[in-house]
């Protein structure tokens, strides 16, 4: 979605963050679809039995974004890069909560061989992803940021550098060093 539509939900976008109700009316038609494209591709690493479908993730990722308030909203990518991690929220969430349910059995699974180049053939979780995210956030936020995009926002580079302000190689950069430290840090656990 480059151009001409990435511009008209540019502009959908800011007129709903300067309060234009009809702005949302219209922008909710434009970015649905893609909304639930990326929610699919989430929940492809979900475990087998997964009571959540892709319609409820997109609906409750649309809701939470709807029900912001007051967020100075700059493009499409960074749209897309907040429901991503609006996404990861929910999903952890979920994960947390059946954790709690049974205590501790029957964690929600990630496929990391899902992400493009990864050799990996473990399977850890979606908690332990998320707290070794925030570790790297902790040592180096941009190449978390970097992960959370195109993993739970199934950004492009393109998108991911759009969003994070860098040349798409430093996007490409960080994902490789980003991905190496995630999977030593789970693989140690």
């Amino acid at each position: 979605m480059q151009g001409e539509p990435s511009m008209d939900v540019t502009r959908l976008l800011r007129a709903w963050g300067e309060g234009n109700q009809a702005a949302l009316d219209e922008l909710t038609s434009a970015i649905y679809a893609e909304l639930r494209r990326r929610a699919r591709s989430y929940m492809k690493n979900e475990r087998p039995g997964n009571t959540l479908q892709t319609t409820a993730l997109a609906n409750e990722a649309w809701l939470r974004l709807v029900n912001v308030a007051a967020v100075d909203w700059k493009d499409r990518a960074h749209f897309f890069a907040i429901a991503a991690n609006v996404m990861r929220r929910i999903l952890v969430d979920r994960a947390r909560a059946r954790g709690r349910e049974k205590r501790g059995g029957a964690a929600q699974r990630v496929d990391l061989d899902q992400i493009p180049d990864i050799s990996s053939r473990r399977e850890p979780d979606l908690i332990a992803i998320d707290e070794a995210l925030n570790a790297l956030a902790k040592l180096d936020p941009r190449k978390a940021k970097v992960i959370e995009l195109r993993f739970f926002g199934g950004l492009s580079v393109e998108e991911t550098a759009e969003v994070l302000n860098v040349h798409e190689q430093t996007v490409l950069r960080d994902w490789r060093l980003a991905r190496t430290w995630l999977l030593r840090e789970i693989g140690g656990r």
